[in-house]
């Protein structure tokens, strides 16, 4: 719980960072922010599907509606948190010499948009129901 407090302050003073280990090759930190940005398209991604389920599945069963827009909704603000709090721990890792960070996010990632995804073949296969 320390370490991940310690990591959130980092996210709002990533300078501090400077204060750790030396300073790694500039490719590999620019490297971990491109990383960093990949997430945040993918998190960006992930919130424009869960307002675009809402807002033009109108004739979708509400509670289904609502419950994929939710879970994309989640998944993207999961996905946003967890890509600077990954960017903090694998800039560290870097300065400290140590092995970067591994992380069960890209597997819960994984699974929030598989069901998401098959709840939408279902979806499509037995048809939309309206709710209202």
């Amino acid at each position: 719980m320390i370490d991940f407090v310690k990591d959130v302050r980092l996210w709002f003073a990533p300078s501090r960072l400077r204060d750790e280990g030396e300073t790694p090759d500039y490719r590999f930190s620019l490297a971990n922010e491109r990383t960093f940005l990949a997430w945040i398209r993918t998190s960006l991604a992930l919130v424009g599907g869960g307002f675009a389920v809402d807002q033009f599945l109108p004739d979708l069963r509400w509670g289904v509606r609502v419950g994929m827009a939710l879970t994309l909704l989640a998944v993207g603000a999961a996905c946003a948190l967890r890509a600077v709090n990954h960017w903090v721990r694998c800039e560290r890792a870097m300065r400290r010499g140590e092995d970067l960070p591994l992380s069960r996010f890209p597997v819960l990632l994984s699974l929030g948009v598989g069901l998401v995804a098959v709840a939408m073949v279902v979806v499509v296969l037995l048809g939309w129901t309206s709710g209202r």
